[in-house]
C-alpha cells in the first residue's frame, strides 16, 4: 500500500479533496473522456491508451517512498492548468481540432492533481505525469507520417529475412508475395498497432530501472527500432502462415503474436542493458538494490 501517513504531511482530507477534484475535472470534460475511450476501444491503432493508466500507477508505486519527503502543498499553478485545459478544449472545439479537445481534458486532469498535491509532488513523480500525454489519441496525419516509413522498412527487412530462411518471396511496395499469395504489411502486421505500445514498454522500463539519464534517452530513441525488430519477428511467420496454412489459423496467430511482442520487447531491453554492462559502459545510476528514480 502507498503510505500517506499524517506524519509526512498527508491526511485523509487530501485524499478526499484529490478524489473530488479529479472527479470534477473528468465530469467537466466527460464527453472528451468518453470519446478517448471510444477511440481506444474501436481503433486498434489507439488501443495502447489502455496501457497508460496502469503504467502511470506502476511508476507512482515504485516511487511511493518519495511521499515521505514531499508533503502536499496546495498549488495555484494547478488552477492555472485547469483554466488552460478548459481554454484549450474550448478553442479546439471552435476549430474542430480533435487532439486539442482531448489534450485539454488531460491537462485539466493534471491541473486538478497539482492543485491538491503541489508542484513538488508532481516533480518527484514526473515520469508518471508525462506518460499521461499518451492518453491523447494520435492525430491521423501524424499516424500516417509514421506508418508509411515504418511499413516500408518492415516489408523490406521481412522480405530479406524470408529470403535468408530459403523462401521465395517478392515484394511490391508494402505487399509481400509468397506462394502466389499477396500479404499486405499494412493489413497483416501494421506497425502502428505496436509502435506506441512498444514505446510505452520502453518508457516503463526506462523509468522503472534506475538507469542513467543518457541510457534512458537512448532506450526511448531506439524504441522505434525495437518496434521494427518485433514486427519482423511477428511478420515473418505470419507471412509464411498466410502463404501455406489456413487463413483462420494465420489470423489467430497474427492476433496472439501481437500481445507476445510486448514481453519480448521488455526482454530485449533487459538484454540491451546487460550488454552495456558487459561492455563496461556506465548504465545504472545506483545499485540495483536501490529505489528506482
Amino acid at each position: 500500500m502507498i503510505n500517506l501517513s499524517p506524519r509526512y504531511g498527508w491526511s485523509a482530507k487530501h485524499v478526499v479533496f484529490l478524489t473530488v477534484l479529479i472527479g470534477a475535472a473528468i465530469f467537466a470534460m466527460l464527453d472528451q473522456w468518453l470519446d478517448i475511450f471510444k477511440i481506444a476501444s474501436l481503433d486498434e491503432e489507439s488501443s495502447h491508451i489502455f496501457l497508460v493508466p496502469p503504467i502511470a500507477f506502476w511508476l507512482v508505486w515504485i516511487r511511493r517512498i518519495r511521499f515521505r519527503r514531499c508533503p502536499p502543498r496546495t498549488s495555484w499553478f494547478g488552477v492555472l492548468l485547469i483554466i488552460a485545459g478548459y481554454l484549450t478544449t474550448s478553442i479546439s472545439h471552435d476549430h474542430s481540432f480533435q487532439a486539442g479537445l482531448h489534450g485539454g481534458a488531460v491537462l485539466m486532469l493534471i491541473g486538478a492533481i497539482m492543485t491538491v498535491v503541489g508542484m513538488q509532488v508532481i516533480a518527484n513523480f514526473m515520469p508518471a505525469v508525462m506518460i499521461l500525454a499518451l492518453l491523447v489519441p494520435v492525430p491521423g496525419a501524424l499516424r500516417l507520417a509514421i506508418a508509411g516509413p515504418l511499413q516500408n522498412a518492415t516489408a523490406r527487412v521481412t522480405t530479406f529475412t524470408l529470403e535468408i530462411m530459403g523462401f521465395y518471396v517478392q515484394r511490391s511496395g508494402n505487399v509481400v508475395n509468397i506462394n502466389d499469395t499477396p500479404v499486405a504489411v499494412a493489413e497483416a502486421c501494421n506497425g502502428m498497432r505496436m509502435v506506441f505500445a512498444l514505446v510505452l514498454v520502453s518508457y516503463a522500463f526506462a523509468f522503472t530501472v534506475p538507469l542513467r539519464n543518457s541510457v534512458r534517452v537512448l532506450i526511448l530513441l531506439l524504441s522505434p527500432v525495437a518496434a521494427i525488430v518485433c514486427n519482423v519477428i511477428r511478420l515473418a511467420p505470419t507471412v509464411i502462415l498466410y502463404g501455406y496454412a489456413d487463413q483462420d489459423f494465420a489470423d489467430n496467430f497474427h492476433d496472439i503474436s501481437g500481445w507476445l511482442m510486448l514481453p519480448l520487447a521488455f526482454l530485449m531491453l533487459m538484454g540491451a542493458t546487460r550488454a552495456l554492462r558487459w561492455a563496461m559502459i556506465p548504465t545504472y545510476r545506483f545499485t540495483l538494490a536501490t529505489q528506482a528514480s
